[in-house]
C-alpha cells in the first residue's frame, strides 16, 4: 500500500476515485437508458464504460493511495499486512469512511448530470440466493486477483487486469459483480439503471463479505506468502454496475 502521502491526502483519493467510479457506473446506466430499450444493449454500455473509467482511475489514483475504492480491498489488505506492510486499523477506518461518502456522491452527481432527482432511492429489488451467490464469487474473484497480482509482484498490471475482471464479471455473475460494499450503498441513492433497493443492501454487503473472507483464504491457499516488500496493491470495486464495480 503506498505509504508516502499524508493519511488526509490519500483518504481523499480514495473518496475522489470512489465517488467517480459510481459516477461512471450509475451515469453509463442513465445513459445506457436513454439512447436504447434493449436491456442487453444496456448492460454491454454499462459493463464498457466501467472497464474503462476504472482502469483510468486505478492509473490515476493508485500511486497516491493504492485506489483500493471497495472497503473489501482495504479490509482484505489491513487482515493480510497486519505484521507492518499493511494499513493499520485507522488508516483503513478513514478508507471505507471516505469510500462510503465517495460513493454516495457519486450517484447524487450522476443523478445532477442526468437531471435526475438527485436522492431517490432504488426501487431495483435485487433480493435472491442466486444473486447473492454471485456476490460471494465476484468479490471472492476480486480479492483473488488483486492480492495474487501483489504476490507475484505484478501489481503494476492492476489497472488494466482489474477493470477487465469487472467488466466479464459483469457477464459471468448474476448480480452483475458489484463486489463493493460502498458502491451498493451508494447504488440505493439513485432509481436508475444501476439502482439497487434498500432493502437489497444488507444482503448484498453480507455476501460480499463472504467473499473477502473465501478471496483471503484462496489467496492464502494458492500463494501462501506475504507480498514482496514494497509491492503495492493496487485495486479498486469494483461495482462496478460499481458498478460497479467492484464496482
Amino acid at each position: 500500500m503506498t505509504q508516502t502521502a499524508p493519511l488526509g491526502r490519500r483518504a481523499a483519493a480514495e473518496f475522489v476515485g470512489t465517488g467517480a467510479l459510481v459516477a461512471v457506473v450509475a451515469g453509463s446506466g442513465i445513459q445506457a437508458t436513454k439512447l436504447s430499450q434493449d436491456v442487453g444493449v444496456q448492460l454491454l454500455a454499462n459493463s464498457l464504460a466501467t472497464v474503462f473509467g476504472l482502469g483510468v482511475l486505478i492509473a490515476l489514483l493508485g500511486p497516491l493511495s493504492g485506489a483500493h475504492f471497495n472497503p473489501v480491498v482495504t479490509l482484505a489488505a489491513w487482515w493480510s499486512g497486519r505484521g507492518g506492510e499493511g494499513p493499520t486499523g485507522r488508516e483503513a477506518a478513514a478508507y471505507i469512511a471516505a469510500q462510503v461518502a465517495g460513493a454516495i456522491g457519486g450517484a447524487v452527481l450522476a443523478d445532477a448530470m442526468f437531471a435526475e432527482p438527485l436522492v431517490r432511492w432504488s426501487t431495483h429489488d435485487r433480493s435472491a440466493p442466486h444473486l447473492w451467490l454471485g456476490e460471494v464469487v465476484a468479490t471472492a474473484g476480486l480479492v483473488l486477483l488483486v492480492f495474487g497480482l501483489a504476490r507475484t509482484a505484478r501489481a503494476h498490471f492492476a489497472p488494466v487486469a482489474v477493470a477487465s475482471y469487472i467488466g466479464a464479471a459483469y457477464w459471468f455473475t448474476s448480480s452483475t459483480s458489484f463486489a463493493n460494499p460502498a458502491v451498493t450503498v451508494g447504488r440505493a441513492f439513485t432509481d436508475t439503471f444501476a439502482g439497487i433497493a434498500p432493502g437489497s443492501v444488507p444482503a448484498f454487503v453480507a455476501a460480499q463479505l463472504v467473499g473477502l473472507v473465501a478471496g483471503v483464504v484462496l489467496v492464502a491457499a494458492l500463494f501462501g506468502r506475504p507480498a514482496p516488500a514494497g509491492e503495492d496493491v493496487t485495486v479498486p470495486r469494483g461495482e462496478h454496475h460499481p458498478a460497479a464495480s467492484g464496482r
